[in-house]
């Protein structure tokens, strides 16, 4: 029998071969990542509800199939966890709102069921900010998550318990959700991978206004080689999303390697316009001084985003307005103070401010793609500062300059999801605080399987270089540690919960 703690510190490409060739068995796999999160979980909380029970008994099943010399899925035998904004049957799903404390879907999101076709184990939710509104993952009805580098700091949001769970060796694989970067922030000042797919490519039925590109599904894991295995299960073109187009699932399962040496690169401190701070602003232009001999080019460019603030203010407010206008209308005090703000800006727009919103993203959106025809990436920070203290709700301000509303400081991210270009942050090195530096690494239109294929390139040469490589938390530091602090926003249990 294997050490749990090898088990778990495992990728999931290595797990899923071990599982195929009867090395290992998914239920010893499983036991270990119980074991794990027992042991590690609360001094982050990252996990909300679990599914122990249901997953055990669907570990022996997978466990009885490699036996029987069944075809095995992409997945099979690895546990999984799923952001709690993600429907799953049976399995308490509260979107971080006190409004759901206690909902139990009776199906699963497309999503999750395409995740059990491919044979993974559905072991618990992950913790979000409420309705993932902003990028400190805490809510009133399970708590804050704590960065895995330091419990006091921010994991970012809101798949910060996906990022965190992942950092933490909890899950090889999570599954997360952005809109304005909330895959790829947690990803970033946690050490791990996220990727923003293009919408479409990913059912996702739960966004309200269906032909809106704005909040999609995404992968989440510690290695781009295992982002990939979890993407390709992913995929697929159904009626439950409108944006959808077919992308080959095992063209985007198959690594291609890719020559860095033939790419040309644009970078970027702050695409003209974003908060960022000095010693952020400082660190990048190390790091790209630390890599650009891996590519025929790396150039510094300007890009113009016009109006990229106002313009992501009116079409975010739009999606909430129509997410929660009952809920407002009913009792606006049900709804926490983010989502009352994005409310309460949606009710005083006009039809002409909306029609202005989609005029300025497109013509963004014009802009941005002409920079691809003389690169294949643009590199950029993907947040604008170290990681904060999680009891500051939202960075209000930067080197003493007030910033516009709780999500400006995400404007690093916000700007490409207004574009909608696949990106994906990658582990680039600690910054100057010892916390984990991310790199957002953007692809072309469309280009998600390409961009999967350089990051996975980019990856391996970091490796090599000291300053580049994918940090790791002390795991040890953490074990046996309660935060009780982490809970303390918590205003009464879920009582449907199963911990």
């Amino acid at each position: 029998m294997q050490e749990a703690s090898d088990l778990t510190r495992l990728d999931a490409v290595e797990l899923r071969r071990r599982i195929g060739a009867k090395e290992i068995s998914p239920v010893e796999l499983l036991e270990a990542s119980i074991a794990r999160i027992a042991a590690v979980d609360p001094a982050v909380n990252a996990i909300a509800a679990t599914d122990f029970s249901r997953a055990r008994i669907a570990a022996k099943a997978a466990e009885a199939a490699v036996l029987a010399g069944d075809e095995l899925g992409p997945l099979h035998g690895l546990p999984i966890g799923v952001k709690d904004l993600t429907e799953t049957e049976g399995l308490l799903t509260t979107h971080g709102s006190p409004l759901f404390r206690d909902h139990v879907p009776s199906n699963d999101a497309a999503m999750v069921g395409l995740l059990r076709k491919a044979g993974a184990l559905i072991v618990a939710k992950t913790n979000t900010p409420e309705f993932g509104a902003g990028a400190n993952t805490r809510n009133p009805v399970w708590g804050a998550t704590g960065n895995p580098f330091n419990p006091t700091l921010n994991a970012g949001g809101s798949s910060g318990g996906s990022a965190v769970a992942l950092a933490c060796d909890m899950f090889p694989l999570c599954t997360g959700s952005d809109m304005g970067g909330s895959l790829r922030i947690p990803a970033a000042i946690c050490g791990v991978v996220g990727m923003r797919p293009s919408p479409g490519v990913i059912p996702y039925e739960a966004r309200q206004l269906g032909w809106a590109p704005f909040s999609v599904l995404g992968p989440m894991a510690r290695t781009v080689a295992d982002l990939r295995l979890l993407f390709a299960s992913q995929l697929a073109v159904t009626a439950h999303e409108p944006l959808a187009y077919p992308l080959s699932p095992e063209a985007a399962a198959c690594s291609r390697p890719v020559d860095l040496g033939r790419l040309r690169v644009a970078w970027t401190e702050d695409f003209g316009q974003c908060p960022l701070a000095t010693e952020i602003r400082a660190l990048m232009r190390a790091r790209i001084g630390a890599m650009r001999h891996l590519f025929r080019s790396c150039d510094e460019i300007a890009f113009d985003f016009g109006e990229a603030d106002r313009c992501f203010d009116i079409l975010r407010a739009q999606s909430f307005s129509a997410r929660h206008r009952d809920a407002y209308e009913s009792d606006p005090g049900s709804l926490g103070p983010n989502v009352r703000a994005n409310y309460q800006l949606a009710a005083g727009l006009t039809l002409n401010d909306t029609a202005w919103a989609h005029a300025e993203q497109t013509r963004i959106f014009h802009r941005f793609q002409a920079h691809f025809r003389d690169y294949d990436l643009v590199l950029a920070p993907t947040t604008p500062v170290s990681p904060f203290a999680w009891t500051e709700p939202y960075l209000a301000e930067l080197e003493g300059r007030a910033l516009r509303n709780y999500y400006h400081w995400l404007a690093l991210t916000y700007c490409i999801t207004l574009v909608t270009n696949p990106a994906l942050a990658l582990p680039c090195g600690v910054d100057g605080h010892g916390m984990p530096f991310g790199l957002q690494v953007i692809g072309k239109f469309r280009g998600d399987i390409e961009l999967i294929n350089a990051a996975e390139a980019i990856e391996a040469a970091f490796a090599g270089i000291a300053e580049l490589r994918r940090p790791r938390p002390e795991l040890a530091s953490l074990m046996g540690i309660t935060t009780p602090a982490l809970k303390s926003i918590v205003t009464h249990p879920p009582l449907a919960a199963t911990r």
